[in-house]
Parts: C-alpha cells; structure tokens; sequence
C-alpha cells in the first residue's frame, strides 16, 4: 500500500475521532478501505421536480421544509412516523414503518430544509408519501453541492450517509491519485480502460452518468480478469501434467491390452478384433442416444486420447441421460485396461447408479462394485479388497471412495456426478486416488448459466447435453392456492386409480413453531389415515437410518407402494418411471432451481407426467418462481431466472467463499464483460503463463490470492 493510504480515517477531512468510530461499525479504518467502500447506487438531484408532480409507482427526489411530524400506532407495538415535506406546489408525506426513533430525528429538523429519496406511493385520501425513505436536512449554503449525482453507500444502523460522503470526498480530493495502477498502460489501452485513480475519482464524486459507468466498466473488468487469470493458470497446470491417453480409436484393433494397463486376468477380456467402441455402446445400452448424447461422448473420449488429464464438466437437464454418456466413457477406460469410478453425493443416488450400471456392464463381463458408509464392516472390505486388486473395474461409492484406505489398483477415469454439492478439494482427492492423473469427468443436472459457470467451473471444458431423449413428453405443471387442495387429491386419486404412483414434497419433517410449513410427518399421518387410507403410504426423510430409506424406496420402486411422502432426499437419484404426479406443499418455500430438480422425478415413463406446485405465494420474487415454472421445463431458463432472482452466490451456495462477492461487478448486468476479460486472460497467459514480466507484478498477488481462496471453495 503506499504511504497516505494506510491513515486512519479520523485524520481525514471533516471526519474526526467520534465520525472515525462511526466509520468503523462499516469496516472502514484507513483512507485505502474508504477509497475502495463504492455507492451501491446515485441519486440524480440535478433535476428535482416541484412536489406537485411527483408520481405514485417511481422512486424519486424530493426537497421541500419539513412542516410536520406524527407518531401512531398501528398496533401489536408497531409505529408509524411521518414527516410532511411541503413546498409551493403541494406536500408528500416520509412515511416510516416501526422506526420510532426517526420521529426524534425528525423533530430536531423541523422547519428546516429536508431532501428525501424514496419510492412515491399513493396513501389515505390520495395524498402521496414516500416510502423505503433515506433523508437529510440540508442547510442553505449546502444547496449547491446538493444539486449533483450524489452517491449513496451501504450503511449499518446509526452511520449516516452524510459521515461516509464527507469522508468518501475527503479521501478522493488528497488520496485518489496516490493509488497505483496494477493493469499495464498497454492492457489499459488495448482494453480501452481509464486509469485506476480517475475510475476511484468518478465512482465516488461523478462528473455525470457517462464518466460514472466508464469507471465502473474497468473495476469490474479488473475483477472478473483476476478471477479468471486463476482459473486460466489452474486449467494449463492440469493441461500441463502428463497423464493417461486412452487409445480409444484402435479399440479392437488388436486383442492384446494397452501398454501400461493392467494385465490382471482378473479385468475383462480385451475387445474382439474388429469390433469398435461403438459397437458395444450399442450392445450395452438398451435406447438409442440422441444426437447430442454422441456429441459430447465424443468430445469425452478425444480428451481421453490426449496424454493431458481431462477436466471436463458434462452439463444436462434432468432426464436428458447424463448417466448414459458416463457409462460410456467408463467403457473406453476400461477397455484400455484401466478402472474406473463414479463418486456421488447420496447414497440412494449412489445406490442408483450401482443398480443401472451393474445391469448396463454386466452383460459385458464388466465388474461393477458399490462403496458406501452404511455398508457392514465385511462389505466394504469386500469392495476395498476388489478395488485395490483390479477385480472392481467400476466402483460406485459416496464420500467413502476417498477414505484413507481405499486404494485402487490402476485408476484411469474418476467420474463425479451432481458436482455442485462437492467442493474442489473432494474432486482433488479423488484425483489423488490414481498411481497417475486419471481423467476426471463432472457432472451436473443443475444448469448452470453460463456467466456462473465461467466463474466456477473456468478451470474445465464444458460439454452440453441440450437435446432430450425421444418420446419424453413435457412434465404439465400447474400452480394451486392451499384452497384448491381437495380438487388436487381429486386429482390424484384419478391416476392412483389407472395404476401410477404419486410422490408429495414437504420443505419439513417435523412441525415447526419458528416456520408454518407443511409437515412431512403430518402429511404422512394425514393421507394414509383421512384422503387415502385406501392407499398405500409410505415416509421418507433425511433423518431416517440408511436402511430404512433404503427399504422405503425399494417399496416404492417395486409398487409396494402408492405414495411417497417425503422431502427434498429425493432430490437427485430416484428413477421411477411408473410415478407420474409429483405434489409439493408449500412450494414458495423451495428455490427456483431446487423445485426443477424435484420437478425432474417424475416424467420419466411414456405416460403424460403432472407436477402440482401447492403455495401461497405472495412476495414479488415468489410469485415469479410459481410462473417461471408453470411456462417452461427448460432448465437453463430456469436458471438464469434463479440467478436474476437470487444472486450468485446463494445460487451456488458459496457466499461464505467470497469467490463470487465481486465489489463492482454483477455476473448478470457484466456477462458480456466477463467473456472479454476470459479472452484476455487467455491472451496474457500465452504471452506469460507464470506472470513473471514485471508489467503484471502489480496484480501477480491479487492473482495467487484468489487461487488460494478458491481450494476452499464448497459449492452446496
């Protein structure tokens, strides 16, 4: 930091010790952290209508002498407080929700001149107020400095605006041009980029809108190019790293295994002579795969040749059959002679994939083995045992597949399926499971917008599984108020009745004061005793022991029973082609992305599929995900949707990282920005891929900074 930077705020201009203590409720210490503290928006006081001309529906300015204050109660303790605003035109109430102490605030400006921001709305009597309202009194002499884009910061309760733009100002007008510049003057003008100092300038006190958006253009610019000059250096490491290349295109040229592959009598046979990989595709799968299916199995096996490890991201909606092209890369591995895994983050989605994959690759003399935590203590020798002696060429397994002591005899290829619940460091040890780098292959259900996955997943190659099996008719979804609820039983029992099965999502297990949402247990006892009690129902749940899970789902599976009541366990791996409605209690309180996901359970036989999402929704982004929903099944719409609604980092589950909390940036408003800062990213690398060049030491440790950061992150 240089020197000036680093001293305290109370030195500053109009801030003094006691503003200084107030500046720290913010995390504001030094002149370096109020120069990088951003307005979260401006307000344009250049053009401030008379009052009479407000209108209801925008938010707006208003400047007028404060005539009046009221206090009332509303009841329970609950208070409103007004303040009239007046001028020669008319009058606008600020009106403010249990905030009894603004009242006393208010009191102390009566009479004096008051410059308001808020949303106008029409109230009692058609007189218009102001709500969601930030204020100041201004003195007369403040006139003219209050007539400019005025910048409005992120506060906590008792820090005034009025003390961070004093400061704010203070530290741009002596500081600002003390900060130096960490981009080179040629990426500058190649970018077409202002100077750091002038972007700090017009963030904090802008000239005009045009000087306020260049300068934010180049702090988010800089932010994503640090971002993914990380990503970028992570991605040539892994290039660089010597590991298997698969000779997936002479399978079957010859009948001797490939070198260096395990010669153990124990793995299967070697291909006939003649017969080609996509011959025993074709034997082993019982569907034929849909264009888009060939297409990244494709791309799958040309990084498999390569002598570079793959790191590739397979994504696809729900029922598209990402399992299918996973089966088929675990093919070639283990037709070259080495073996495979498969890590998932369930074990009834585990046990799942064990099911489908021991039925694809039996017929073909391959061996199949399941490894999860709730096997006995012989069982998981068992499955150790084959793993570590080659006998297993394929292990499915949870988090048990990384336990210190499971080894494997050659691993080749380390499939990781539903990757947003692991995080970086799960993948790497499952990489580290291999005598040499084996091939890693991720995938994920969850669509992923593509601003998201170049920030997450940067580091891998992405495949997209975009087209969906033939014959797959649209799941109808339809929303319901809790009212409507006897016409869905209804509606059920219609197709109980023709022989399907049915599942009811609950967002709780138990009842719960803090939350009024529907039970699992309670529906549970409520179907199987009232609506159905013809009908046979069964529970399932997070807090269930394995095997009881285990024993439910089988039940269901089989037809032994009609409904299954549970909540979001069922999430990912359950495949029961027979269930065709799928209802879900209280769906305001599930995300966007997460009702797609239950959504994707039914819908995955021949017969028409329903889901009923039962809400009383009434909040603006609630109502949003019921209609998002009832229009499209399309999971990368969807996903977008989730991402406009949400944000990053609750999308991805990684607010806690920091790795997606940009101080400028926005992986929405900045896409197109994102994608130029990748490309120069690429470009800087090839130029310098260690960033040993003098011109890039101004940014080298924000760079190893946020690598760092990023081996902790969990996307949950």
């Amino acid at each position: 930091m240089p020197p000036g930077l680093d001293t305290e705020v109370q030195y500053l201009k109009g801030v003094g010790p006691k503003n200084a203590m107030l500046l720290q409720k913010l995390g504001l210490r030094t002149v370096w952290d109020v120069l990088w503290h951003f307005p979260r928006r401006y307000e344009d006081r250049r053009d401030i209508p008379p009052l009479m001309y407000l209108k209801p529906g925008r938010h707006c300015t208003a400047k007028g002498k404060l005539i009046d204050v009221k206090s009332r109660s509303i009841g329970k303790g609950r208070v409103v407080v007004q303040g009239v605003l007046s001028d020669k035109t008319g009058e606008v109430a600020l009106t403010f929700f249990n905030q009894p102490y603004v009242g006393q605030q208010l009191q102390k400006a009566l009479g004096r001149q008051v410059v308001a921001y808020g949303s106008v709305r029409e109230g009692y009597r058609g007189h218009l107020e102001l709500h969601g309202v930030e204020w100041e009194a201004i003195e007369d002499e403040d006139l003219d400095e209050f007539a400019r884009i005025v910048p409005v910061y992120p506060l906590t309760e008792g820090v005034p605006q009025r003390v961070v733009r004093k400061a704010a100002k203070s530290a741009v007008e002596f500081f600002a041009n003390q900060v130096a510049d960490p981009l080179p003057t040629s990426l500058r003008s190649e970018e077409k980029l202002k100077s750091l100092a002038w972007c700090i300038h017009q963030m904090h006190l802008p000239d005009g809108d045009d000087e306020r958006i260049e300068a934010r253009r180049r702090l988010a610019f800089e932010e994503f190019l640090y971002l993914q000059l990380s990503l970028q250096m992570r991605r040539n490491e892994v290039k660089q790293e010597v590991g298997i290349s698969f000779p997936v295109s002479t399978l079957g040229a010859a009948s001797e295994p490939p070198p260096g592959a395990l010669g153990s009598t124990l793995f299967a046979e070697p291909m006939k002579e003649g017969r080609t990989i996509w011959d025993e595709v074709h034997e082993m799968l019982p569907f034929t795969l849909t264009g888009a299916q060939r297409r990244v199995i494709d791309e799958i096996w040309e990084d498999m040749e390569r002598p570079a490890p793959m790191n590739r991201l397979v994504q696809g909606d729900v029922g598209s059959g990402k399992t299918a092209v996973a089966a088929c890369a675990m093919l070639a591995a283990v037709r070259c002679g080495y073996q495979a895994a498969m890590m998932a983050p369930t074990e009834i989605l585990a046990e799942q994939h064990f099911i489908n994959l021991h039925r694809l690759f039996d017929q073909l003399g391959i061996k199949v083995v399941l490894l999860v935590g709730k096997q006995t203590p012989t069982q998981k020798k068992k499955a150790s045992d084959q793993a570590a002696n080659g006998e297993a060429q394929i292990c499915i397994g949870t988090h048990a597949l990384i336990q210190e002591g499971v080894k494997f005899a050659k691993l080749g290829l380390a499939v990781i399926d539903e990757q947003h619940r692991f995080g970086v460091l799960q993948r790497m040890a499952l990489r580290q499971k291999g005598t040499e780098p084996p091939d890693v292959l991720v995938m994920t259900a969850t669509p992923i917008p593509r601003t998201l996955t170049m920030t997450v997943y940067g580091d891998l190659d992405l495949s997209v599984i975009d087209e969906m099996p033939p014959g797959r008719k649209p799941i109808k979804t339809h929303w319901k108020k809790i009212q409507d609820r006897s016409q869905v039983y209804a509606t059920v029992r219609k197709l109980l009745d023709e022989g399907r099965q049915a599942y009811f999502v609950c967002p709780v297990i138990f009842e719960n004061e803090k939350m009024e949402a529907q039970a699992a247990e309670d529906l549970f006892y409520r179907l199987s005793r009232e609506e159905f009690q013809d009908k046979r129902v069964g529970l399932l749940h997070g807090q269930m022991k394995p095997f009881e899970k285990e024993e439910v789902m089988e039940k269901f599976r089989q037809h032994e029973l009609d409904i299954l009541v549970s909540t979001v366990v069922i999430e990912v791996g359950v495949d029961v082609p027979n269930a065709s409605i799928m209802v879900i209690e209280d769906a305001n309180r599930f995300g966007l992305a997460q009702l797609h996901q239950l959504r994707g359970r039914v819908g995955r036989g021949e017969q028409q599929s329903f889901c009923v999402l039962i809400a009383d929704a009434k909040s603006e982004d609630g109502i949003l995900r019921m209609e998002v929903l009832q229009e499209t099944t399309d999971g990368f719409r969807i996903a977008e949707e989730d991402l406009r609604i949400r944000g990053p980092g609750d999308v991805m589950g990684t607010r806690q990282s920091g790795d997606l909390e940009f101080r400028v940036a926005d992986l929405i408003q900045d896409s197109v920005l994102l994608e130029r800062a990748r490309q120069c990213a690429i470009r800087i690398l090839q130029k310098d891929p260690g960033l040993t060049s003098p011109e890039f030491a101004g940014f080298v440790a924000k760079v190893r900074s946020k690598r760092s950061s990023e081996a902790l992150v969990t996307v949950s």
